[in-house]
């Protein structure tokens, strides 16, 4: 039997959803004024669109209407009027959403915070906590399996809403959303509790979806319970995971996040090992497990003989619970949102359209929240989801002419999904995963047996533990394989290969993918149905030619595929890091250590932002540095003091410098090279002990030297020491510090343990066995030159870091030296370096 008729993409919605997500995510980053200039253009071009497009239509109709003959007519001919309609709800979208953002704004940063945060005033807040904490595993173990200080498992970082602010004598009630870095209660915070906190406030980027950063300097202090709403979800949560984590190895760990998003329980490693891999999403609940939700409520309801109109009321009640129980985070606000809407327009009667649906799903969720426009969660769901509604089917059809029909939809799903999503992968992190499609076909038939197995143990729980012990053991060997998949994956070599980083890198990926689809799909007919349809009865051969001549005669098209893919990326692994090390350097690096002769030059990043501590002697191998890891921006210049073997090298980033910290001048010379910063478009502070900020999701603190004391430090020893935190790796950069001013510093800040110290003063023997004692790092950066002529590093230096466990690293002997979060599971940081690459 030959196929049905085929039905095209509705792409209707498309339009106004790009427009409410352009316009959602350029303007919550722009001023409040250009936001009124942009919504009062908007509304009226919106309105002038829409009265053009009736007055046409109404002379249209008057034109058309003499002609008609008889009852029925010929329909009229509509022209360009389609597009001007659809041009007209576009702008009507996005005045919505810039309306929507002058209506928000001004609650998300009020007066009194901006204040507190500018001041660096210690403030006490009470907040209310909204997503589960994530403990903060900085220190993982050192060399010999020494374990870093054991109180820091308790500090960690949550999402809350801060609803008072007491700077003072003076208490504001505010509705802020921020992220709390702080100490944990003993028993782990719950969702809806309200809490109380004392620490420093640091306003975040414009657009970020926090307010600002609140950074705890004392434990977070329990005021009230969750309301009862909240509550249940919270016991379904924490006795499911405390059942998995009775659970051995990783399949525990990763059994809560598989089945209810839970992911406090993964570990640094198993976290890269999933991303690394492209399995991370099956952590981040999305349309499947609405999905299943559904279907389970639907099949119960009619076992009970509910009517279908009662059926779908539970149904979207059930939903509602299960956001609760998952937390909503933008990915299960997208699924959930389209999944209501699919169970609504069905309720009624009327077939639902997978794009438009995504696109309705996107403009309400953008103009109710328009920071959404910038969370990597939400792009990744809604791409993903756009990616199977679009690829998913024509890449079926394209694959089943070389292999049977179900194999060719088990590979086109998470190849459409991974297409769709890898412009925005790409951003955050300049690689392409290899091995992410054979992983995911791999943990296919895992992922909803462990998905559905885990939720039904966790509902049952409370009821029946005895029941939901047994399922969670049996739900265990999916979560484990899925797990023993991630890890093997991420360990393969060449799994990640390098692309050019930035728009660059987006560009030509896009390209690269539009191009290779169009010659895997040339030979389809235009306009075939993307969605499922019966397969067709084979066609006779024309002419008598022989079927392998015609599968031959297509092969040209897919191979011309794969060679512009693999082309492309080789050019961009020479582009952007070298084939050399395409194979082993980390793509996740945090900090740099560039090999600039006898001097100082470290980088350290976190996302999109860097900073960089410290120039050397000579601006050419810094600049050699910075091309060679893709850095062209720097957001933060740390400038210790003013040897010349730390700014000697400032002209390789004038006029690339967002703000300088730098200690205070002691002659015209050091005055001169502020004003070249000045010139330069750099802020210029002079840092002291207290100042604190941001990089990315990092803080930095400056440690030393103080504002005011009976000694004066100057020079040397009175070098700017700046400490990064906050996630990631914790670090200390000690500039050019004696072993007395060391022992002042440590008396004055108490910087405690890190995992990595820039050592002072190029390994000089003039070190503080007391101060590296407690710092307990596992990596010592030497930032050094060969045959320097003052014998650094000395022999007293290496071997006081020897006894404290602390792995030297020099520049000198292995040239660039770049740490990493681990990925191989067997330590806490990757050190990769220019000249042997090795795990600590």
């Amino acid at each position: 039997m030959k196929a049905g008729p085929q039905r095209t993409v509705d792409l209707r919605l498309g339009g106004p959803a790009l427009a409410a997500w352009l316009a959602a995510g350029l303007l919550i980053a722009t001023p409040r004024p250009v936001v009124v200039v942009a919504a009062a253009v908007l509304w009226a071009a919106a309105i002038g669109i829409l009265v053009l497009f009736v007055t046409v239509r109404r002379r249209r109709e008057r034109l058309f209407t003499p002609m008609i003959v008889s009852r029925s007519r010929e329909p009229m001919p509509e022209g360009g009027l389609g597009v001007w309609a659809a041009l007209a709800v576009a702008c009507a979208v996005a005045a919505l959403v810039a309306s929507a953002i002058l209506a928000e704004a001004p609650n998300r940063v009020p007066t009194a915070l901006r204040t507190a945060a500018s001041d660096h005033a210690v403030v006490t807040a009470t907040l209310t906590v909204w997503t589960l904490p994530v403990a903060s595993q900085s220190f993982g173990p050192a060399p010999g399996g020494v374990s870093g200080p054991s109180n820091q498992a308790s500090r960690g970082r949550f999402r809350a809403t801060l609803n008072t602010l007491r700077s003072g004598d003076e208490q504001t009630r505010m509705s802020a959303p921020v992220l709390v870095f702080a100490t944990l209660p003993a028993d782990s915070l719950r969702i809806g509790e309200q809490v109380r906190l004392t620490g420093s406030l640091v306003l975040t980027d414009a657009g970020d979806a926090a307010s600002a950063l609140l950074f705890g300097r004392s434990p977070v202090e329990v005021l009230t319970a969750p309301a009862g709403w909240l509550d249940w979800a919270n016991t379904l949560r924490s006795g499911f995971s405390a059942t998995a984590a009775g659970l051995p190895g990783d399949g525990g760990d990763l059994l809560p996040g598989v089945a209810i998003g839970d992911t406090s329980s993964v570990s640094d490693e198993l976290d890269l090992a999933m991303k690394a891999s492209s399995l991370s999403h099956l952590t981040a609940v999305s349309g499947a497990n609405c999905a299943v939700v559904i279907a389970g409520i639907m099949l119960f309801g009619r076992l009970l003989g509910l009517r279908r109109t009662w059926r779908i009321v539970v149904a979207l009640i059930a939903l509602a619970g299960f956001v609760v129980l998952v937390t909503p985070e933008p990915s299960v606000l997208r699924s959930a949102v389209m999944a209501s809407v699919v169970l609504i327009v069905g309720g009624l009667g009327r077939p639902s359209r997978g794009v438009a649906t995504l696109g309705l799903v996107v403009v309400v969720l953008l103009v109710v929240d328009p920071w959404l426009s910038r969370n990597y969660g939400f792009a990744l769901s809604v791409l993903a989801t756009a990616g199977l509604l679009v690829l998913a089917g024509p890449l079926t059809r394209s694959f089943s002419r070389w292999m049977p029909q179900p194999l060719a939809a088990v590979i086109a799903i998470p190849l459409a999904a991974q297409l769709a999503c890898q412009p925005v992968l790409l951003l955050l992190s300049p690689t392409l995963a290899l091995y992410g499609v054979p992983a995911n076909l791999l943990a296919a038939p895992a992922a909803p047996l462990a998905t559905v197995i885990g939720l039904v143990a966790c509902l049952v729980g409370p009821l029946w533990p005895g029941a939901a012990a047994v399922l969670a053991h049996i739900a265990w060997l999916p979560s484990a394989w899925i797990a023993a998949v991630a890890q093997t994956v991420s360990g393969l070599w060449g799994n990640r290969m390098p692309w050019l980083s930035g728009f660059a890198g987006v560009l030509l990926i896009a390209v690269v993918t539009v191009l290779a689809l169009a010659l895997l799909f040339r030979s389809d007919d235009p306009g075939r149905s993307i969605e499922p349809e019966p397969e067709p009865e084979p066609e006779p051969e024309p002419d008598g030619v022989p079927a392998r001549r015609r599968l031959l005669a297509r092969w040209p098209a897919a191979a011309s595929a794969i060679l512009l893919i693999v082309a492309g990326g080789y050019l961009g692994t020479l582009a952007g890091a070298g084939i050399s090390r395409a194979a082993s350097f980390p793509s996740t690096w945090q900090i740099a250590a560039c090999d600039v002769g006898q001097g100082d030059a470290v980088l350290v990043r976190d996302g999109e932002q860097t900073a960089l501590v410290d120039v050397g002697p000579d601006p050419t191998p810094l600049a050699a540095c910075l091309g060679e890891l893709g850095i062209d921006r720097i957001d933060l210049l740390v400038l210790s003091h003013y040897d010349l073997d730390h700014v000697g090298g400032l002209k390789a980033v004038l006029g690339r410098v967002d703000t300088a910290l730098v200690g205070p001048p002691e002659n015209a010379n050091d005055e001169w090279l502020h004003d070249r910063l000045r010139a330069g478009g750099a802020e210029v502070r002079v840092a002291a002990r207290g100042d604190v900020g941001t990089l990315g999701g990092l803080r930095w603190e400056v440690l030393w030297p103080t504002r005011s004391g009976t000694v004066a430090y100057v020079g040397n020893a009175g070098s700017v020491t700046v400490q990064f935190d906050g996630r990631g790796i914790r670090s200390i950069f000690l500039g050019d510090l004696g072993e007395e001013s060391q022992n002042a510093m440590r008396a004055a800040s108490r910087p405690g343990a890190v995992d990595v110290v820039k050592v002072a003063h190029h390994g000089s023997g003039d070190q503080s066995p007391e101060f590296y004692a407690e710092l307990q790092a596992t990596v010592g950066l030497i930032s050094v030159g060969a045959d320097n002529g003052y014998g650094h590093p000395t022999k007293r230096l290496l071997d006081l870091l020897a006894s404290v466990g602390t792995v030297a690293m020099r520049t000198d002997r292995q040239g660039l030296t770049v740490v990493a979060p681990s990925t191989q599971g067997d330590g806490a940081l990757t050190v990769w370096t220019e000249r042997q690459a090795r795990s600590k």
